[in-house]
Formats: structure tokens, C-alpha cells, sequence
């Protein structure tokens, strides 16, 4: 088996994504968040892999199915070879609707809503249950190396079942409970969940520190280590995320949305955003 198979197909602003890895040492990009639904199976190591404000343990056979918008990055175990494979799903793929008969809730199939009732889900199986995960990863990866006619879309039915699959698991209860690595690793998540609740503050390095009544030097460290960002990194993701929700949700104007989300410039503000997302804040306004 070969080390890398890659699917990008894009319907417009509806993207569909698949990477299949085999390699000693792999990191996210530094701000990691997208309209997509993330599935990452990991099929044989061990991954550290940090979602929203903590860092869960990984183990063989996993699977970490992230929602749209929900900040996360992978970080190297102490054993870094790993094998992995990586959807990347719009919710327009799997039936769902922004609007549903005029209401501001999705419209999702039934057998998917723990999709919307979590902002993540992860799946530990046993090894017998794991037969059907590696079928369709299996043929996933086949499919994109053979690309036969109609590949892509075969592709995309393989991970709905894989979504279905897991939402199974979900509603039988064989998703995990997260715990946290380590003490240091809780620490880090109160930190974390602090700066999710006050992104829109005057926040430093050293006031932070100081709120937790730690030195900067540490925070900094371990902060790094515990999720894979700088301190600067993940607070500029999680502002530039709720900065771009209030683009393609509302009509407020860029300037403003600036300073709501914590900026006291809107030209560092439009740097800073096209670094995070790859473009600028007006390509996400009026539903794109």
C-alpha cells in the first residue's frame, strides 16, 4: 500500500475532501477550521488530537468525527508513525438544509442528528467492529487511486456510510467519554475554554498568565505542547471563526465585526483573517 491518496471535489462552495496518509511525523496547518464536517479515522499509531479547548489521547482504530467551525488540530504522540485517513464533508452532501420549512434549524436525516447534537464525536470500537470501518476505508482508498469512472461520487457514498456507521455506534453508546492526557493537559483546557469566553477582550500572553496565576514562560510552553498552537495562533483562529460566522450570518460591517471579535485594527484585523482562512473578510459575506 502506497503512503498517499488524495480527492478534492468542489460543487461550488460545497467541498468534498479525501487524504489517506501513512507517515512519521504529520502536523495540521497552524489554524485549522472549515465549513466542513471533519471525519479522521486513525488506522493504525497513535495521535494526540486537540478539539475546541482539549486535547484527547487517540488510540488505534479511532474514529473523531469534528463539525463545522469547531477550532482542532492533530499533534504527534510520543510514538509519531501513524497511518490516517481524513474526510472533509459539507453538510450539503449529507442531506442537510440551512433552513427547514422556514426555521432557523438544520434540516438533517434522522439517523445523523448526533452530527448536530455534538460538536464532536468520538468512536472507539472493539476489533470486531472495526471490520466495517476498514471495509469502507479500505475502498475509499482504493477508489482514489484506481479512479475509475465516477470515483468521486462513489467516494462521497462511502463516507456517508461511514457517518452513518458512526452515528450507529453514537446511538449504542460506544462514543467516549473525553478525558484529559494529564493534569497539565486540564490546565491547558481551562485556559482554553477561558479565551473561547473572552476572545473579544484585551487578551495578552501575559494577562492570561496572570489570570491563572502562571508564568508566561509556561502558558507559552505547554500551551504549544498541549494543543499544537501558539498562544497568538489559537487566539487569532478562535476570533477569526466567530469574525467569520458574523460575516456570513448578519449584514454588519467588517470594521465592526473587527472590533467585536477583539481586534483594535481593521487593517491587522483583514492580515490577520486572510492568514487564518486564505482569503479575505468580504469573500464570506452574502452566503459564501
Amino acid at each position: 500500500m502506497g503512503a498517499v491518496a488524495d480527492l478534492h471535489y468542489d460543487n461550488g462552495h460545497n467541498t468534498f475532501q479525501l487524504s489517506y496518509r501513512k507517515a512519521q511525523s504529520h502536523h495540521m496547518p497552524n489554524s485549522h477550521f472549515h465549513s466542513t464536517y471533519e471525519i479522521y479515522y486513525l488506522m493504525s499509531g497513535q495521535r494526540s488530537f486537540f478539539i475546541r479547548d482539549r486535547t484527547v489521547a487517540m488510540e488505534e482504530g479511532d474514529v473523531v468525527i469534528v463539525s463545522p467551525n469547531i477550532v482542532h488540530r492533530t499533534i504527534n504522540a510520543a510514538l509519531p508513525e501513524h497511518e490516517r485517513l481524513i474526510a472533509n464533508i459539507h453538510p450539503s452532501y449529507l442531506g442537510m438544509s440551512s433552513e427547514s420549512a422556514g426555521s432557523t434549524i438544520p434540516a438533517i436525516p434522522v439517523v445523523l442528528q448526533p452530527l448536530i447534537e455534538n460538536e464532536y464525536l468520538i468512536v472507539r470500537l472493539s476489533l470486531h467492529d472495526r471490520v466495517a470501518i476498514d471495509e469502507l476505508a479500505e475502498g475509499m482508498i482504493r477508489e482514489m487511486r484506481e479512479q475509475k469512472p465516477g470515483y468521486e461520487i462513489f467516494t462521497q457514498t462511502l463516507v456517508q456510510q461511514l457517518l452513518i456507521l458512526c452515528c450507529r455506534y453514537a446511538g449504542q453508546g460506544s462514543t467516549q467519554s473525553v478525558a484529559a492526557p494529564s493534569a497539565m493537559h486540564e490546565r491547558i483546557s481551562e485556559i482554553a475554554q477561558y479565551i473561547n469566553r473572552h476572545y473579544m477582550d484585551d487578551l495578552s500572553l501575559q494577562r492570561v498568565a496572570d489570570q491563572f496565576y502562571i508564568s508566561p514562560y509556561y502558558l507559552s510552553r505547554f500551551f504549544k505542547e498541549a494543543t499544537g498552537f501558539t498562544f497568538v495562533e489559537y487566539l487569532s483562529s478562535v476570533r477569526i471563526k466567530e469574525a467569520k460566522k458574523l460575516l456570513e450570518q448578519t449584514p454588519m460591517k467588517v470594521s465592526i465585526i473587527a472590533r467585536k471579535v477583539g481586534f483594535g485594527s481593521v487593517t491587522h484585523f483583514g492580515r490577520v483573517f486572510k492568514n487564518v482562512t486564505g482569503r479575505a473578510p468580504l469573500y464570506y459575506r452574502n452566503g459564501r
